[in-house]
């Protein structure tokens, strides 16, 4: 039973996608501290969440002290929360870093779908 009362991290992601599954495999392992919930909405999706299932497998969100973030900053939250990464998800509080970070993964999921396949 842990005694923690730090809040933790709830991430949605899409279970069904290879790419998101190799990198939550990843954030998995990085997160030593356990302080992340990982929560697959490929299926029936989370009734706690207050996102639409389509909007959760189109886009990246977390929940970081009960705010729901999206796309970089929902990265940025979950970066934060393991302590290696720690270090980027502060940089990315600058709004100039988010904005660009923001663009990046626009960018990235206009080319995921091609991703998709070469993985699978």
């Amino acid at each position: 039973m842990s005694t923690s009362t730090s809040p933790r991290l709830k991430v949605w992601f899409d279970g069904a996608c290879p790419l998101c599954i190799r990198e939550i495999a990843v954030m998995r392992r990085l997160d030593r501290n356990r302080a992340i919930d990982f929560i697959d909405v490929s299926g029936k999706g989370d009734p706690s969440c207050p996102i639409d299932q389509a909007e959760l497998l189109a886009r990246f969100h977390a929940e970081e002290n009960g705010k729901v973030l999206s796309g970089a900053a929902a990265f940025a939250a979950m970066w934060r929360t393991i302590p290696a990464l720690r270090p980027l998800g502060l940089i990315a509080k600058n709004r100039l870093v988010l904005a660009v970070l923001e663009r990046l993964y626009v960018a990235f999921l206009r080319v995921r779908p091609r991703l998709q396949k070469l993985v699978s």
